[in-house]
C-alpha cells in the first residue's frame, strides 16, 4: 500500500472513532430526554460507542498488524 493509502486509512480510522463515540453519546442524550433517565443512558451510550470504536479500530488495523508480524517471522 502506498503512502497516501495509509494516510487515508488512518484518517478514516480517526473519523470512525469520533463518529462512534459521538453517535453513542447523542443517542444516549436523546433517549435520556425521552425517558427522563439522565445521565444513565448517556453513560451507556458512551461506553457502547467506545466498545464499537475499539472493535472497529482493531478490525481496520488488523491488516497492518498482520503484515508487521509476517515480516518479523521471516
Amino acid at each position: 500500500m502506498n503512502k497516501w493509502g495509509v494516510v487515508l486509512r488512518l484518517t478514516g480510522v480517526g473519523f470512525y472513532v469520533g463518529g462512534s463515540i459521538v453517535l453513542g453519546v447523542f443517542v444516549g442524550l436523546w433517549l435520556d430526554s425521552k425517558w427522563n433517565t439522565t445521565p444513565l443512558l448517556v453513560i451507556i451510550g458512551l461506553l457502547l460507542g467506545l466498545v464499537v470504536a475499539f472493535y472497529g479500530v482493531w478490525r481496520m488495523l488488523l491488516p497492518f498488524i498482520g503484515k508487521k508480524g509476517d515480516k518479523e517471522s521471516n
